[in-house]
């Protein structure tokens, strides 16, 4: 139950969302039907996603209230032109655009460094970014703080299934975790790490880079996709590696 996901009792709910503890009652024991409104009103105290909110209204026999559509479709074009702007204007570093399990939506020019010498059953669509990225046969084999890296991924799954109870997220962890990278670490347990935020830490080429990544999602967002897309940049963590990307990237350009 999604109030028990939030850690909230029901006289919590109750006086956050001001409904009446009876009738909140009612509603989670089925006594009482909530109307559209209601089921909105409780899934916006819950911050319940949006898929999840259009589906317990079809449960309830009520219509979607939020659109969902293909990048493809012409309502997305805004949001298309977005992202390309996002991962051009990003460039000489890595970003890609993910979706809600983690599967690559669009990459920009620099995400190919990382992604050299991956084989190709992990690069063929729709291709998941954490497979990819712990897997011996994807990049695991070139991130120098394997352990530190897969314990900050593995930590990050673990806190979106906690607030989705998404299942295939959940089937996700547990493939990631049969993959070898040593013992679980806490993501910030590496005594030799004196970096502020927890750094990829790769081998491109012959180059040793150190990145850090950020996570941008569209704002209040009303649609099932958008509210799903989210783009992880990748920042260069100290000056050499900053220089290294951009030598690279004008290699590439020529």
């Amino acid at each position: 139950m999604w109030r028990h996901r939030r850690r909230l009792t029901q006289l919590e709910l109750a006086h956050d969302s001001r409904v009446s503890a009876r009738h909140l009652s009612f509603v989670e024991t089925g006594r009482a039907h909530p109307t559209r409104e209601m089921i909105l009103h409780l899934s916006e105290q819950l911050d319940i996603p949006l898929r999840q909110r259009n589906e317990m209204l079809l449960a309830g026999g009520l219509a979607p209230a939020y659109p969902e559509h293909q990048l493809t479709e012409a309502p997305m074009s805004a949001v298309n032109a977005a992202i390309d702007q996002i991962l051009e204007a990003h460039n000489p570093y890595p970003a890609v655009v993910v979706d809600r399990h983690w599967e690559l939506v669009a990459a920009n020019d620099a995400t190919d460094l990382l992604l050299e010498g991956a084989a190709g059953h992990l690069l063929e669509p729709p291709v998941n970014v954490l497979r990819l990225s712990l897997h011996p046969e994807g990049m695991a084999g070139r991130i120098l703080n394997l352990q530190q890296w897969r314990a900050h991924i593995l930590a990050r799954l673990e806190r979106q299934i906690h607030a989705t109870g998404d299942p295939t997220l959940a089937v996700l962890l547990e493939d990631l975790r049969a993959l070898p990278g040593g013992a679980d670490l806490h993501p910030h347990d590496h005594p030799h790490d004196h970096s502020l935020v927890v750094p990829l830490r790769c081998r491109v080429r012959d180059h040793e880079l150190s990145l850090f990544s950020m996570t941008t999602m569209f704002g209040t967002p009303l649609e099932v996709t958008v509210s799903e897309l989210a783009i992880e940049s990748f920042y260069p963590a100290d000056t050499q590696t900053a220089h290294i990307l951009r030598a690279l990237h004008e290699d590439r350009a020529v």
